[in-house]
């Protein structure tokens, strides 16, 4: 499967898991075409831990996202998003009222 189209496949199943977070970035995706994969972190602010950098797996193969575990975003990751359009806009972010999961 090519990088493009594995890309909009992880796009269909991971939006709508990664709305509630909104606004979020990614940040570190590596396309992994041997594996049908894409590998990356999305950084949101969480409305229990602050800012946090979560790492997400799609497998294109089974049409699978896999959570790989979530850590402090780092001060040096927070001041590289100020120049990047976030994944996922949201017009006012609710971060009291987000899914605690």
């Amino acid at each position: 499967m090519d990088a493009q189209t594995l890309l909009q496949k992880r796009d269909v199943k991971a939006k709508p898991h990664l709305e509630q977070y909104a606004p979020m970035w990614i940040v570190d995706e590596k396309v992994i075409p041997e594996e049908d994969a894409v590998q990356f972190n999305a950084i949101f602010q969480h409305n229990r831990y602050g800012w946090v950098s979560r790492r997400y797996r799609y497998d294109g193969f089974n049409d699978v996202l896999y959570y790989k575990g979530q850590t402090a975003a780092s001060e040096s990751i927070l001041g590289d998003l100020n120049d990047v359009e976030p994944y996922i806009v949201a017009d006012v972010a609710d971060i009291p009222n987000a899914y605690g999961g």
